[in-house]
């Protein structure tokens, strides 16, 4: 079981680094181990985290991530993650996930028409203030989300910075690690005082999950925004599926 788990957070972090989404595979392993929901979900963010700090980090050093955007968004981000938490208790999840259902087909639509900004070769250096307040907009609405809800949280930043912003892929894929980053300490922090990570799972998950961000990174920072975009499609499509047999 734990092969299996090792495998599962590797692949995750593979696909995470690239176009989020990678909760979508590991939290389900986790379940599949027999972890109950709550110790599987605070295991799965601290496990995620650490791939996802490493990921941010290998785009750091490459100069991908476009920090103007990303110090307003961290704070906006983890002041959302907390409100999410919190609505938790007043809209039932499965009302979420409905609503999801109808928005992703047209979020994946916008995305495929939105295909002159894979031929952005360099990173945008000049970020207006009105890209700042949708930045800030965005990354309280889907840090909101990821407290509440999460899954697919690292694919909805990356599209909605597309769509929105209009910031390159491969800038949107490294900007939004720092996005996931902030909101996933915030959550881990509310796991971990409420003794809900197994810490033995969590490190070997961990281990596999920095691997998977690792390779997956490196191969979006030379294959660049066609690479993205292929991935984005999958983790859009996993998400869907996960949502229709989750809460049809």
């Amino acid at each position: 079981m734990l092969i299996f788990l090792f495998v599962a957070a590797f692949i995750a972090g593979f696909i995470d680094s690239i176009a989020g989404g990678g909760g979508l595979i590991s939290l389900p392993a986790l379940m599949v181990a027999g972890l109950p929901p709550h110790i599987a979900l605070g295991t799965n963010k601290l496990q995620s985290m650490c791939g996802t700090f490493f990921a941010t980090i290998n785009y750091a050093r490459k100069d991908k991530i476009l920090w103007k955007a990303a110090l307003i968004g961290i704070p906006v981000a983890l002041l959302g993650s907390a409100i999410g938490s919190k609505l938790t208790l007043l809209i039932p999840v499965n009302i979420l996930a409905k609503v999801l259902i109808i928005l992703l087909p047209p979020a994946t639509i916008l995305m495929f028409f939105s295909k002159s900004l894979l031929n952005t070769k360099k990173a945008i250096r000049v970020i207006t203030p009105g890209v700042l307040w949708i930045v800030a907009g965005v990354c309280f609405v889907v840090g909101m989300y990821d407290g509440f809800f999460g899954p697919g949280t690292g694919t909805f930043l990356i599209v909605f910075m597309v769509i929105l912003c209009r910031i390159p892929l491969l800038n949107a894929s490294a900007t939004a690690k720092a996005f996931n980053l902030a909101s996933n300490v915030g959550s881990v922090v509310v796991f971990a005082i409420a003794g809900k990570i197994y810490y033995s799972t969590a490190i070997i998950m961990a281990v596999a999950n920095i691997a998977g961000n690792l390779t997956g990174s490196n191969l979006a920072i030379k294959k660049g925004n066609i690479l993205i975009q292929r991935f984005v499609y999958l983790a859009i499509a996993i998400l869907f599926v996960y949502l229709i047999f989750s809460y049809k």
